[in-house]
């Protein structure tokens, strides 16, 4: 049983095939799909789900604080269910595939006091970017 799954029956969200199904394609390390990639991937184990439904079970899932949106190329969402452990994104620059990284220290301390504007400072989001393995390969 995924994480995301046992949190969503520890909330006593109601678990219909599609929102199970939803669940479990989002399950896992390193998910950042986008709403058709769920979507496609949900249809491979449930045919009948529509995309209808996958929009609107990922809202759902975003305003419960389950999953995240990552937007880290300007266009497309993508949804991450590692909504509860603090992390930051690796994104390759070539292929666009992220991964979550936890940096050491803590990305608040790097930002001086005199760059803060007053402001009370409650979250960083960081995001790495370089070419993975594959990409870097290639000419």
């Amino acid at each position: 049983m995924s994480d995301l799954l046992q949190r969503l029956r520890d909330r006593g969200w109601r678990l219909t095939a599609q929102r199970r199904v939803i669940a479990e394609v989002l399950d896992g390390e390193h998910v950042h799909y986008t709403a058709d990639e769920v979507h496609a991937r949900a249809a491979g184990r449930l045919p009948e789900i529509s995309r209808a439904s996958v929009y609107n079970t990922l809202g759902e899932l975003v305003s419960l604080g389950e999953v995240t949106e990552v937007t880290t190329d300007g266009r497309a969402k993508r949804y991450d269910p590692n909504a509860h452990r603090p992390h930051q994104h690796l994104v390759c620059s070539g292929c666009g595939i992220i991964r979550d990284v936890r940096p050491a220290g803590d990305p608040l301390d790097a930002l001086p006091e005199g760059e803060r504007f007053g402001f009370a400072v409650s979250e960083a989001q960081v995001t790495y970017y370089g070419r993975c393995p594959a990409c870097a390969a290639r000419p």
